[in-house]
Order: structure tokens, then C-alpha cells, then sequence
């Protein structure tokens, strides 16, 4: 049987080093090793999602695939002005190219696996599940610049000051989108004021707004309003990966808000 390994020494990063002779700053000395993978290769290759611990996966015998689902392709790389890789479009869902939903991911987030016994053989791993991917938010390609950057205007909230025994404040560069999709938020007094539909990404593919659904009842009536995260307080259980999110506003006032337009 074969046996999995994980590696993460990529050629995608396409920054450069200083060279010491000045006439060739700007070229490399460089050749592509067994460990490497190409753009070229990487753009198109199939992707797994797995639940559980990618890495305690990759030691486990005989066949870790079996625990994997197909879950789409890679389709496309944003990369930055000064090269780096912003993100992975990667294809999920659909069939033969139909009903595909482009989502972008960030590049930490996809665990390349060879098979120790033959490196040629690659998969690539995400830690999640089919479902949440096709909730994850669409990548849209050609949007315009003025169109990506204009937001509805709506009186921005503070966030709450709350405590919870057991919980911690939590940073946002330290959420998932997996903790935060299906969420509940809370509002003024504790009361349950809707839950996290989906998450917006900035132009650096990191988180910058949730879309909140409002009101409601079995999944009908409500409506989705965009909010900050920096309007947001968010506590995280202390050694876990529950998170409770809190607002600064009834139902009916966040039910106010303007609507978020996809």
C-alpha cells in the first residue's frame, strides 16, 4: 500500500533574490527540483476535500484517499504586483465545467501530498468539508474596480464590549471561515439577532466583511446586511474552535440596514 507525505517547498512565489554580480539583478541561479511544483502543472489539478487533520492523515495506512471527496479544480492564481500568490481560484462543484462556482483560497490553506514512493504522484488537500466550500463566497473575475469597492451606505456600529466566561476575544487573522459560516450573532441584551451567511474577502484575499443573515424563520424571510469586522466582537472558547459573534444592535434595527446586493 502506499503511504502519503506532505511537502511545502512550492515554486509558486515568483519573488526574486539579490544576486551579487549588479549586471543580473533580477535572475536566478535556479533549478527545479523534485519537491518543486510548477504553476503550469499546479493550475487545473483536482482538489480533495478531507475533515479531518490533513497532516495525521498523511501518516495513516494503507490508502488515506479514501477519506478524501473531489471537490473541484484549480482554475486560475491571483498573483500580487510584487509576485506573490494572493490567492487560488479553485473551482467547486459542477459537472464537466457546468454549475462550477469559482471560490478563492488562500494558498496555506491547500496541502500539497506525494506519495513517498513515487513523487510524481501529487493530490491536494484542503481541511474541509464539500458543503462549506460551495457556502464560501464567490470569486468574481472581471468585476470593475469601482463596482468591487462600492459598499451600500449605512451607519457603521461599535463593537460590543462583552465578556463570557470561558471565552476569549478573538483577532480576525485567527478565524476560519469554517468557525464563522452557520454562526449565530447576538445582539442588544443577548438576543439572537440572526447568524453569519457567508464572509467578503478584500482585494489581499483576507477576511473583510460577513454577510449576516437577519430575522427569519427555517431559512425564509430573512434578509442578508453586510457588516465590518470591525463591528463585530467575537469570542472563541477557550481551547476550541466555537465562537460566539456579537453586534451592537437589535434585530429590527439591523433589519434596517440596507440590503447586501450579490
Amino acid at each position: 500500500m502506499k503511504t502519503l507525505m506532505t511537502t511545502t517547498a512550492v515554486c509558486l512565489t515568483m519573488a526574486t533574490s539579490a544576486l551579487a554580480d549588479d549586471h543580473m539583478t533580477g535572475f536566478m541561479d535556479y533549478s527545479v527540483t523534485s519537491n518543486d511544483l510548477l504553476a503550469s502543472e499546479f493550475i487545473g489539478m483536482r482538489v480533495y476535500s478531507a475533515e479531518k487533520d490533513v497532516d495525521v492523515m498523511a501518516n495513516m495506512a494503507p490508502d488515506a484517499q479514501t477519506e478524501w471527496d473531489d471537490i473541484g479544480e484549480i482554475n486560475e492564481l491571483v498573483i500580487s504586483p510584487e509576485g506573490n500568490v494572493i490567492a487560488v481560484i479553485v473551482g467547486v462543484g459542477g459537472f464537466l465545467g457546468l454549475g462550477e462556482k469559482d471560490v478563492a483560497m488562500d494558498m496555506k490553506q491547500i496541502h500539497i501530498m506525494r506519495e513517498d514512493d513515487d513523487a510524481d504522484d501529487i493530490f491536494l488537500v484542503v481541511k474541509s468539508s464539500s458543503e462549506a466550500l460551495k457556502e464560501a463566497p464567490s470569486f468574481e473575475r472581471n468585476m470593475d474596480k469601482t463596482e468591487m469597492d462600492a459598499k451600500p451606505e449605512r451607519s457603521m456600529l461599535m463593537a460590543p464590549d462583552v465578556k463570557r466566561e470561558g471565552y476569549a476575544k478573538t483577532e480576525r487573522s485567527e478565524l476560519t471561515t469554517e468557525m464563522l459560516t452557520g454562526a449565530r450573532v447576538y445582539g442588544v441584551d443577548n438576543e439572537d439577532v440572526g447568524e453569519i451567511h457567508s464572509l467578503l474577502l478584500d482585494d489581499n484575499g483576507a477576511i473583510d466583511r460577513a454577510i449576516i443573515d437577519v430575522g427569519g424563520f427555517l431559512g425564509m424571510g430573512e434578509k442578508p446586511v453586510a457588516v465590518t469586522f470591525d463591528e463585530l466582537t467575537i469570542l472563541r472558547k477557550d481551547g476550541g474552535d466555537d465562537v460566539q459573534v456579537y453586534i451592537d444592535s437589535s434585530q429590527e434595527a439591523l433589519k434596517a440596514q440596507p440590503t447586501y446586493e450579490k
